[in-house]
């Protein structure tokens, strides 16, 4: 039976779609950059542009879902917050309105990945680290199209993240997979607290999904569409 087949758009390294695989999809990535070490293959190419070629084309029918996070430096916590108090930073495009626009006319169930700030997505979805027992929190947001899920439960944090704020120290049971210093996770650190071995890549990792969030996602995704069709 051939294997249903997601569009990984915006794809970065890799990490939500290593999560999708694992749950059982073929994967096909698209990213403006060069992603030598993505492991799918891969669209070097404007995700919009891509996405509305396999639209018109037809093409895009050979997809089962979508999965889209498009860039989130305009509205993500650290822009809007320390980054906007303290005038750094430049101007960021917001691409999640017209990802959403094009996601529509695809026809397909899809699901749109931002992290927590003020991006305007619905959070039909918020996925963290400690749900999966990972080294990290990265919580996430997820919008999603023509599909639902439960939200399932999100334990109680077990500590802090490790490293310097506000000039204090302190230790705890998660890395800070982002920035430089601080007591910031290094690259194996960030690796392993991640699941992610296929890239060592420090800014890859910082924007990176873990694969476990979309792993998850993915599974109850066939799961209930199953059960659409039994």
């Amino acid at each position: 039976m051939t294997a249903p087949r997601v569009l990984d758009l915006f794809s970065c390294a890799g990490g939500a779609g290593k999560g999708y695989e694992d749950a059982g999809f073929a994967v096909d990535g698209c990213d403006i950059a060069d992603r030598p070490r993505y492991p799918f293959p891969y669209h070097r190419g404007d995700a919009l542009d891509y996405l509305d070629r396999l639209i018109t084309t037809g093409e895009i029918e050979r997809y089962t879902l979508a999965h889209a996070s498009p860039p989130c430096q305009a509205k993500n916590t650290l822009t809007v917050g320390t980054n906007a108090s303290q005038g750094w930073g430049g101007t960021h495009e917001d691409l999640v309105a017209p990802t959403r626009e094009l996601l529509d006319r695809s026809g397909l169930p899809y699901v749109i990945e931002q992290p927590n700030g003020k991006a305007e997505i619905r959070k039909d979805l918020t996925l963290c680290g400690e749900m999966f027992g990972l080294g990290v929190l990265r919580h996430r947001n997820f919008e999603l199209g023509r599909f639902g899920v439960m939200q399932p439960a999100h334990p109680k944090h077990r500590g802090y993240v490790r490293g310097w704020r506000h000039g204090v120290y302190r230790d705890g049971p998660y890395v800070a997979a982002y920035g430089d210093g601080g007591g910031k996770a290094t690259v194996p650190e960030m690796q392993h607290a991640m699941g992610i071995t296929w890239t060592d890549v420090h800014d890859e990792l910082t924007e990176a999904i873990p694969p476990a969030y979309t792993q998850w996602i993915g599974t109850t995704f066939l799961t209930v569409r199953q059960e659409v069709f039994a």
